[in-house]
């Protein structure tokens, strides 16, 4: 008999791999029922049923958050109304906005389902703030300075005015824009993503004066305007509102960037279209 066998037909090695197999089996197994705590239930796009899983769902597992919370995961099923509907009957058939499709949350301007609540700090603040809330920070003077500039829209027509800028405590950055709109477009105060704006100065030898003239005088604010290509200047009056005045929550951020992000292909009927 060779080394190691246990009788004739059967030795370590060949126990081992079997071993292994059921291993990688329950491995698999496992690694699958814990994916099924993002984004489960399946639900079918025909009919909108829960489709059959090949393995159960985990059990509700508890996770302790930095802030002290706990959340128990998987969630209960709270998907939000979907404004859109299939083009077809067959399963990936394209959707095709209900309503007005700035607002609709498909597409370009898909949003998630986040926490109403402020995205915290470290030190249990609120991340995102204006100024007026944050004095500890201010635009550098090599920077333009965005405040008092007038916003105009993908239109060419002047939305509102740049009122304030909002920071993030956490990484040292303008992250919104706030635009006060004209009283015919309601007169309130609107959340503009830094990412879909773009900061243009009165004349190209700005930055020749920031670097000659004194630091206050030399700021590359002084004429600039703020551009956005994704809406038009009517579209503002629209932008999804946030609940509080100083601070914004984590499913306002989702709807407000989605809004204009929805823009780049729903803000003028000719974006649907082929460009050849």
């Amino acid at each position: 008999m060779a080394t190691g066998a246990i009788t004739e037909y059967i030795d370590v090695a060949q126990l081992s791999l079997y071993a292994f197999w059921i291993f990688f089996a329950g491995l698999v197994v496992y690694l699958q029922r814990e994916n099924m705590r993002e984004g489960y239930p399946l639900i079918t796009e025909v009919d909108g049923k829960i489709a059959n899983e090949l393995f159960p769902p985990p059990e509700s597992k508890k996770f302790l958050l930095h802030d002290g919370r706990t959340i128990s995961v998987p969630l209960p099923v709270n998907e939000p109304e979907l404004k859109a509907a299939p083009v077809d009957g067959w399963p990936g058939a394209p959707l095709e906005p209900t309503g007005n499709p700035m607002l609709a949350g498909v597409g370009p301007g898909a949003w998630v389902l986040r926490e109403d609540v402020p995205e915290m700090t470290l030190h249990g603040e609120p991340m995102i703030v204006p100024l007026r809330v944050e004095k500890s920070f201010s635009v550098a003077v090599q920077d333009a300075d965005p405040r008092g500039m007038e916003v105009v829209g993908a239109d060419g027509k002047v939305a509102g005015t740049v009122t304030e800028c909002w920071v993030d405590r956490a990484e040292p950055q303008i992250r919104y824009l706030e635009v006060s709109l004209p009283a015919e477009s309601g007169g309130r105060n609107v959340l503009l993503p830094m990412n879909f704006a773009r900061i243009a100065t009165r004349h190209p030898f700005s930055i020749i004066d920031a670097l000659m003239a004194p630091a206050q005088r030399g700021r590359l604010s002084a004429g600039g305007k703020v551009y956005v290509k994704s809406i038009l200047a009517s579209q503002f009056s629209e932008v999804p509102a946030t609940a509080s005045a100083d601070q914004i929550t984590k499913l306002e951020e989702e709807k407000i960037t989605g809004y204009f992000a929805a823009g780049t292909l729903y803000a003028e009927p000719a974006r649907q279209e082929p460009f050849l």
